[in-house]
């Protein structure tokens, strides 16, 4: 008998505008809603308890930690990597420190399931031995952007239309999925599935069953949201052509499926997907 109760570690790599912050709070607590009501919809309903940690230890006074794993419960059966401004692919100490602790979880607590959004789909995939690094053109991935479904993404999100709809903002993104020729955390018999792509990032997500379930869009994005982190990249030279980030922003009103996706997770977490592989 499946629990009904999800105990999950949210591993926030970011904080979010000061403006988001003060409305909806970390990017752990807008997950955690997010879940919320994921759960709430669930039939019958689930209830989430939420774990949060920042790790993001850069030495300001606002630095966070990133745990060992002897410091994260035995009964927490479910880990989420947030999204992040830094870089997936680089090596500052606190990066390396968290892909170990990712490592650690992989390898000694079999019984846990692992997620990440954006730079934490990067992450666990770079854990995992696949391709993660800047876009070849150096283009951006933002705002409302169309997400083709592969046959195991519609199951996934138990939807029958071809495509689904997220929030973007990205300029890296995996290249390559992770797969057994890269890692020796993977069996010959893990197979791992991409359950989505574009034109910009052919790996939107992946798949694999009992273990893995990410997305490069941003579930718990709104309007605001975007626009206030489009501005942010603006500001910071990191998005350079500002024609095109405008129009991009235009598309943050339109409805996207961030409960869809959310509601997927929540029922990969709690065990319901085995068959799906």
């Amino acid at each position: 008998m499946k629990n009904d109760v999800v105990r999950m570690l949210i591993l926030e790599t970011d904080e979010p505008h000061p403006n988001t912050m003060a409305t909806k709070g970390s990017f752990g607590e807008i997950l955690d809603n997010l879940f919320t009501e994921a759960g709430i919809k669930h039939d019958p309903p689930l209830g989430i308890e939420t774990d949060m940690h920042y790790v993001v230890e850069d030495g300001t006074e606002n630095a966070g930690h990133v745990p060992t794993i002897e410091e994260i419960p035995g009964d927490t059966t479910a880990v989420l990597v947030t999204g992040s401004m830094y870089d997936a692919h680089g090596n500052d100490e606190w990066i390396l420190k968290l892909v170990k602790l990712l490592q650690d979880l992989w390898q000694q607590r079999p019984q846990m399931r692992f997620s990440g959004v954006c730079f934490g789909h990067q992450l666990l995939c770079r854990m995992l031995g696949g391709k993660v690094g800047p876009h070849p053109e150096n283009d951006w991935e933002l705002a409302h952007t169309k997400i083709e479904l592969t046959e195991i993404g519609r199951r996934l999100f138990c939807v029958e239309e071809p495509s689904i709809h997220l929030h973007q903002m990205h300029q890296d993104h995996v290249s390559d999925a992770p797969s057994a020729k890269y890692t020796d955390l993977l069996g010959l018999r893990d197979d791992v599935h991409i359950w989505g792509r574009t034109d910009h990032t052919f790996v939107q997500g992946v798949y694999l069953r009992d273990k893995l379930f990410t997305t490069q869009g941003h579930l718990g994005f709104d309007e605001k949201m975007v626009h206030r982190q489009v501005d942010m990249r603006k500001a910071n030279g990191g998005i350079k052509d500002s024609d095109f980030a405008e129009e991009r922003k235009k598309t943050a009103v339109l409805e996207h499926d961030g409960i869809v996706v959310a509601s997927a997770i929540l029922r990969f977490f709690h065990g319901e997907d085995h068959e799906i592989y």
